[in-house]
């Protein structure tokens, strides 16, 4: 037996039920998620990659967001009456097991289905207060520290690459695009260093707001009641909630391969026929959009070397892919009051 397994077991003894038989859906060293059958159906317990204290400030989150109507799958008490237990100093949680089928972005309806269930998720966080003791995860505030240091990463690999006495394809783009990158990165920077974003901050201080970090398609599962269940809760954090709203535009419109402005319009106004957002709030989407996450990301990959399966020629189509999709927003940008809600 795989020594991952014997922990397994060891892990589901410590709860008051039947198991009848145990599949892996994945396995990851610190992390994996196993399908358990029971009696009383299946059940889905995960191992964890976090430590206690940010597991307890996870599930308090969870906690809150179930309270304000947010269907998330149930967590199963131990036989001690825990929300997870211990093997060897690791955390394991187990649930149930929702039957339903995964969401897709092929229709306008979908989205509208995705977006509102975010809005919802944004609107059922506010109000959550971390328990004491735990070791809370947060992204707020940290943005402008954030993006600078990134700026400047990305500044030393560009002048790297320059000095180099010759390229590959993948430094000649980069030698050629970076500039008018770094012009967007600059001058998304001046905005988010304007009153909205400290204000927005400032604000969540007071009222708290839980961001999920990964709100996809492939997270929600949609059951036969009309029921959409929000999973894969293990990198809440708090945030303002352009963090997810700006990931899910990322997302959509990577598989589009090219910004829409009309779909944009339309994702926006779903989102604020759920959860409405102030004028002020959605003037900080601008600098959100123009900092080029896109590029940022895969041109760290490649100097990075963190894609370890990718060959040179995926990284070079990669990068094309991104920049053809990062170009295709400035319409979004330069219309952008005629884009927000407001």
């Amino acid at each position: 037996m795989n020594s991952f397994m014997a922990d397994v077991k060891r892990a589901l003894e410590k709860y008051d039920i039947e198991v009848l038989g145990i599949k892996t859906e994945s396995y990851k060293g610190k992390k994996g998620v196993w399908w358990i059958k029971t009696p009383n159906g299946k059940k889905i317990l995960k191992k964890q990659s976090q430590s206690e204290k940010t597991l307890d400030f996870i599930i308090a989150g969870v906690k809150h967001l179930m309270r304000n109507g947010v269907k998330i799958p149930k967590i199963i008490k131990s036989k001690e009456g825990n929300d997870y237990v211990l093997v060897d100093d690791t955390c394991y949680v187990l649930s149930e097991a929702i039957d339903g089928k995964t969401l897709d972005y092929s229709s306008s309806k979908n989205i509208e289905r995705i977006v509102g269930e975010l809005a919802n998720f944004h609107k059922s966080s506010i109000g959550f207060v971390p328990p004491e003791n735990c070791k809370i995860r947060t992204h707020l505030g940290l943005w402008i520290e954030k993006y600078e240091k990134e700026v400047d990463k990305l500044k030393n690999y560009y002048e790297m690459e320059k000095s180099q006495s010759s390229h590959s394809q993948f430094g000649k783009i980069i030698l050629k695009e970076y500039p008018y990158f770094y012009n967007r990165m600059d001058k998304a920077l001046k905005e988010f260093k304007g009153k909205p974003y400290q204000r927005w901050v400032d604000e969540v201080k007071q009222t708290g707001s839980l961001c999920h970090q990964d709100f996809t398609a492939g997270n929600l599962i949609y059951t036969e009641n009309g029921d959409l269940f929000v999973l894969d809760t293990d990198s809440l954090t708090i945030d303002i909630p352009l963090r997810d709203i700006r990931k899910i535009l990322n997302k959509i419109m990577k598989r589009k391969k090219k910004w829409d402005i009309a779909l944009v319009k339309d994702i926006l106004l779903w989102y604020q026929n759920q959860y409405p957002l102030e004028s002020w709030q959605w003037e900080v989407l601008r600098p959100t959009l123009t900092y080029p996450h896109l590029f940022t990301g895969i041109m760290s990959k490649y100097y990075e070397r963190r894609e370890k399966t990718w060959t040179e020629q995926k990284y070079l189509s990669r990068l094309k892919d991104m920049i053809k999709i990062e170009r295709s927003v400035d319409p979004v940008i330069d219309n952008f009051d005629k884009v927000r809600p407001l």
